[in-house]
């Protein structure tokens, strides 16, 4: 099936405009919300001490907030991950980017995996918030990987997600197809981690992606601009 590329305004609400670095300062995040809120990028994806300040700084446009849960290495209790997240929610954050409990699911453990995450889900499905799960590829097998998506997919979470970014490697189009595959055509696929061009983004999209996780939200859209004006795009 012959892709087609989305429009500029299509691509904008598939990006969340990451910054998760642990030196962002208070400037940076402004600036995040900044180029967010000038692009209409789907969300903002920031550490939770940022969610606050990112809400205030995007009232009252389209951009909503994201945040990160049991990040990077999803080895907190599955209490401190609703904590985590309950706290996220009050201070203005509409989705949760959930890292799963990675070690239970390579010792074949799946009932704590998916009561983890179905507990992070059911009080943030109550808040009208989405929920996102981490599943980590780079240090999975592709049997641990489908098995990861189909346990997010029956605990009701809304997209599975590549990467946290702060591992060995981050998205593949092979994990995105094997994802996307996994989960049927209904679910959210987010690839997240490396993308970093125009080109990696169509990639990933033609994959199966239905949301991108980048630092470089700003440069992807400009290049897409680029790419307008020279008359180069066939949409």
């Amino acid at each position: 099936m012959k892709f087609n590329k989305p429009s500029k305004e299509t691509l904008a609400k598939m990006i969340d405009h990451t910054l998760l670095k642990p030196d962002a300062t208070e400037n940076m995040i402004i600036q995040l919300c900044h180029e967010a809120r000038k692009h209409h990028f789907a969300s903002v994806c920031v550490n939770p001490v940022n969610v606050k300040l990112c809400a205030e700084q995007l009232r009252d446009s389209d951009v909503k907030v994201c945040t990160v849960i049991g990040f990077p290495l999803g080895a907190n209790t599955t209490a401190v991950k609703v904590f985590e997240a309950k706290e996220a929610l009050a201070e203005g954050a509409a989705e949760i980017d959930m890292v799963i409990n990675i070690g239970a699911l390579k010792s074949g453990d799946n009932d704590t995996v998916s009561h983890d995450i179905s507990e992070v889900v059911s009080m943030a499905h109550a808040a009208g918030a989405l929920v996102k799960v981490i599943i980590e590829t780079a240090l999975l097998t592709d049997e641990e990987k489908i098995t990861a998506c189909l346990l997010a997919k029956e605990a009701g979470a809304d997209f599975v997600k590549t990467s946290t970014g702060f591992s060995s490697s981050g998205a593949t189009i092979h994990d995105v197809t094997l994802m996307r595959k996994a989960v049927g055509p209904a679910m959210g696929v987010k690839a997240a981690g490396g993308i970093r061009s125009l080109e990696d983004a169509e990639k990933m999209i033609a994959a199966g992606a239905t949301r991108l996780g980048t630092s470089a939200g700003q440069k992807i859209i400009q290049s897409d601009d680029a790419k307008t004006e020279t008359g180069k795009n066939s949409y």
